[in-house]
């Protein structure tokens, strides 16, 4: 199975969604693991979206110290 590409902010948004549901009492309970489920990946991608630009951006700013 492919992996799905998602845009940051596209995961962000989803996971604001999830949050705001959670906070009203919106979700169902068949429906709440799925969606803490789905919100744990998308927190993963973002982390690691973050942590690679992160990287990059150090690796740019090293780049240019010499």
């Amino acid at each position: 199975m492919a992996k799905e590409e998602i845009k940051y902010e596209d995961a962000v948004r989803e996971l604001e969604r999830i949050v705001e549901q959670m906070e009203n009492n919106e979700l169902d309970i068949d429906v709440m693991g799925d969606r803490l489920k789905k919100a744990q990946k998308l927190l993963k991608l973002c982390r690691d979206r973050l942590t690679k630009a992160d990287q990059e951006v150090k690796k740019i700013l090293d780049g240019n110290r010499t």
